[in-house]
């Protein structure tokens, strides 16, 4: 069982409009709702993917159980999340129809008290006994330690489980120190954490840090890996126009996936990059087009790439 972590879920909403103006009224073509935040859409991947998979964290309020009615559809994923007295945030995407771009709006989580903290640590022990493998995912919501994520990697760790982390400012400092198995920032992220604008130089100063393995996401530009073996760049054969939201999830999904299977480093990255590329091209955030994926797979370049200075 893979067990994924999203301490800040969210009710992702996506609306489609024919173009977006400021300042102006839209008439709505499209709305979906997918239960949401980091770990839950890898969650949904890697269901997708055919392993099993256990998404905890925490859902409260309204929100939080029409998120929870949602995932109870998706096959292959069992809700372990910790119930909370605050309400789940929601996640709206504005998808322009005409250009392909997306606007954002991220509502903040829900202030978690030490009782609902605890009580998810104890929940996250038990579920690391059936765990092969953990992503820790997203942002943390209001009330949490800034080192919370460090403390669940040092327990997986203690358990011999390995971890992915994907997170940024802060809590990933504080998680990278903790020795995570792969962090996977994106290039801002990687950035901010290593001083480097450099991606080469900023993944290599980054397992410096104390990650085993870094995988930067580079857009549309695809992947950079940096790991004991060796250090890779992953690229899709073009950009893809579509909705990008949740691509660097699904990202998480192909390189988790990968690790529990022992795939070596360039059929992860090849699958990594495949899958973020068709979510691209799927409706929303957890999801991928089968036949993107299916015909990317083939069309991934991997290559390797030298030291950086």
């Amino acid at each position: 069982m893979i067990l994924t972590v999203t301490l800040n879920t969210a009710l992702d909403i996506t609306y489609r409009v024919r173009s977006l103006r400021p300042h102006g009224s839209h008439r709505v073509s499209q709305v979906l709702e997918r239960p949401g935040g980091k770990g839950v859409n890898v969650a949904r991947v890697l269901a997708a993917l055919g392993h099993e998979v256990t998404a905890t964290g925490f859902a409260g309020g309204a929100t939080g159980r029409v998120l929870r009615e949602l995932l109870a559809e998706a096959t292959g994923v069992t809700d372990a999340l910790v119930p909370i007295g605050g309400t789940t945030r929601r996640t709206v995407a504005v998808v322009d129809e005409r250009t392909g771009d997306t606007t954002q709006l991220n509502e903040p989580g829900p202030q978690i008290s030490p009782a609902e903290w605890a009580a998810f640590q104890d929940r996250y022990a038990e579920l690391l006994g059936r765990a092969s493998a953990v992503a820790l995912s997203g942002s943390l919501p209001p009330g949490l330690p800034v080192g919370a994520y460090a403390g669940l990697i040092r327990a997986a760790r203690a358990r011999g489980v390995p971890v992915l982390l994907d997170t940024s400012g802060e809590p990933l400092r504080r998680g990278v120190a903790a020795r995570p198995d792969i962090i996977k920032p994106n290039s801002d992220e990687l950035a901010e954490l290593t001083g480097s604008h450099e991606p080469l130089r900023a993944t290599q100063d980054a397992r410096r840090r104390g990650a085993r393995a870094v995988v930067a996401s580079l857009g549309p530009d695809g992947l950079l890996a940096a790991a004991p073996e060796g250090r890779w760049r992953a690229a899709p054969p073009a950009r893809l126009r579509g909705n990008p939201t949740g691509a660097g999830d699904s990202a998480v999904a192909g390189l988790l996936s990968g690790l529990v299977e022992q795939l070596p480093w360039p059929d992860r990255l090849t699958r990594a990059a495949a899958l973020s590329a068709a979510t691209v091209r799927a409706p929303g955030a957890g999801e991928f087009d089968p036949g993107t994926y299916a015909e990317l797979l083939g069309r991934v370049a991997v290559t390797g790439v030298v030291s950086a200075a």
